[in-house]
């Protein structure tokens, strides 16, 4: 009988760009691969790939207590019927309450993703203290499972958690991001359009650094610099750090800025880009700046936890203080006056990527741990 392998995951399309390939690759090896989480328009695409889905009601907005409520008892019959051998838990929610749950239904194994601490350990005042201290303590319970691994994607909130949990070094695991696809994303020359692209992907969050990004360019424009500065990606209703349609539309407006939308062929975005930045507030490890790398673009990011694991400082790209649109600009200009700078950054990029950054690594590190973890229960 194939071992059953269920992922929680808080919504379908982050599974699909962050954990598709473990999924497969765990199904070619014999799993039954179930996934668990929020439906929006991607059910298709996931039977697509023979996976077993069950939709989740899932609230990634809400903190009312009786909403996780029933979704943590959703998830608790869940897996009473599914019977899992293994749950692979990725972000805070499912974290939270699908290990809660799998403790109560004595699930075998669990592996829990912490890919970023969030909204919740990066908002500031009394409430968020409140919540960082509840999240930790449930976080405690979750890792009192007996065999379970936990897998941080940076050594910031690696320490972090295990400050906030006592979490014991054997069951901690680092694997530096969800990987990337190096024969997708190939390297590829800088384009030689008359203006060059200085490119800001990923979901339209005020802690993406996505405000600071457009003051840089109204700086840079202000200063008459010839670039064109671009948003790849769209707004996040449910995430509460989500960035408004009118003030996107005032900016694309005023000519600050242009709105790519979503692209699902980010890679042919990269190759049109020049110059990659992400001014992040914090990260887990963001896949846009292992993409980029792989691209051989140069990166401009946050000396924060994630974006400056996402790098090699003065090789591959630069490091800006977080929240410094002044610094972020004139980083930016030295890259747009040096086109060599650039290209020898970029090559830098994918020799990185190649070394690091490989998501046959990456699958190749998540069947070990399921495979570790299913011998303890045999």
């Amino acid at each position: 009988m194939k071992p059953r392998l269920l992922f929680v995951v808080n919504v379908d399309w982050f599974f699909l760009s962050h954990r598709l390939p473990i999924a497969l690759e765990a199904s070619r090896s014999g799993y039954e691969v179930h996934l668990a989480a929020a439906i929006t328009d991607k059910l298709d695409i996931l039977k697509s790939y023979d996976l077993v889905v069950h939709p989740l009601a899932l609230d990634r907005s809400s903190m009312n207590l009786v909403s996780a409520l029933r979704t943590f008892v959703q998830i608790w019959q869940l897996f009473r019927f599914v019977k899992p051998n293994l749950v692979h838990l990725v972000t805070i929610k499912p974290v939270v309450l699908g290990g809660l749950a799998a403790r109560l239904a004595r699930v075998p194994a669990v592996v829990v993703a912490i890919s970023g601490l969030g909204f919740v350990f990066v908002a500031q005042g009394w409430l968020a203290t409140l919540r960082r201290w509840l999240v930790g303590g449930l976080y405690r319970v979750v890792f009192g499972h007996s065999n379970l691994k936990v897998i941080f994607q940076n050594q910031d909130d690696q320490f972090q958690v295990t400050k906030l949990t006592g979490l014991p070094t054997q069951s901690m695991v680092l694997i530096r991001g969800s990987g990337v696809d190096l024969e997708q994303y190939r390297y590829m020359p800088l384009p030689d359009d008359r203006l060059p692209v200085v490119m800001l992907a990923g979901r339209l969050l005020v802690d993406k650094g996505v405000r600071e990004f457009v003051q840089a360019a109204k700086i840079l424009k202000n200063a008459g610099v010839m670039a064109r500065f671009v948003l790849v990606g769209t707004l996040d209703p449910d995430n509460p750090s989500s960035l408004s349609e009118h003030e996107l539309m005032h900016w694309a407006d005023e000519g600050v800025v242009e709105l790519w939308g979503q692209r699902p062929d980010m890679y042919q975005a990269l190759a049109e880009s020049q110059i990659v930045v992400l001014p992040s507030y914090r990260e887990g490890l963001p896949k846009i700046l292992i993409e980029a790398a792989a691209c051989g673009r140069v990166v401009v990011t946050t000396d924060v936890p994630g974006c400056r694991d996402a790098i090699l400082p003065g090789i591959t790209g630069f490091l800006v203080p977080v929240c410094d649109d002044q610094a972020l600009a004139e980083n930016i200009l030295q890259l747009l006056e040096n086109r060599v700078l650039c290209e020898s950054m970029g090559k830098a990029g994918r020799v990185f990527a190649e070394r690091v950054f490989d998501v046959r690594q990456v699958v190749e590190k998540h069947l070990q741990i399921y495979n570790e973890l299913l011998e303890k229960v045999k």
